[in-house]
């Protein structure tokens, strides 16, 4: 279980992210989570900023999907501001939100990259259904009162991963 939650790349923030690096690897599809990775937790709108990185991946010939656990008028909300494909009410970790958001992009896992947060959402639907996952710092520390419970376990997954030198 926990070779599941050990992404394939760690990043501070999605600029640290080398989109030359992920083309060599073969990914042409980017999914994204939405709160605390391109937005923070309950948030209307993308920051110009990172639009700009978004519009920059798409230029790139990228194609990207955001998913989320959010409900549909949420995500359908900042998924027109970057002109991307979405998958709502996901049930992340569950690997149909991720199928939907490959399928969007009309690619195979092997080409797609999932960017998030979090270890037992993001990171671990990626990893199942075969993914390259990319572990992002959450933009903000204010969150959901479910993600705040599940910052505890994902702490107590960090230390244990480390431990064993599997995460650095």
């Amino acid at each position: 279980m926990l070779k599941l939650l050990i992404p394939c790349l760690k990043v501070d923030t999605l600029y640290d992210i080398d989109l030359a690096e992920l083309q060599k690897r073969g990914i042409r599809g980017v999914v994204f989570d939405l709160d605390n990775t391109l937005i923070p937790w309950n948030s209307p709108e993308i920051c110009p900023d990172i639009l700009n990185w978004l519009n920059n991946l798409v230029s790139q010939g990228f194609k990207l999907c955001l998913v989320s656990n959010n409900g549909t008028r949420r995500v359908r909300q900042i998924a027109e501001q970057c002109g991307a494909p979405f998958v709502a009410r996901a049930l992340k970790p569950s690997r149909t939100g991720f199928r939907q958001a490959v399928a969007a992009m009309e690619l195979t896992p092997t080409a797609v990259a999932v960017v998030g947060d979090q270890l037992f959402t993001d990171i671990l639907g990626g990893n199942r259904l075969e993914l390259y996952t990319i572990w992002v710092k959450p933009l903000a520390t204010k969150e959901f009162i479910g993600t705040k419970i599940t910052r505890q376990l994902e702490k107590l997954a960090v230390r244990l991963l480390k431990a064993t030198g599997k995460l650095p």
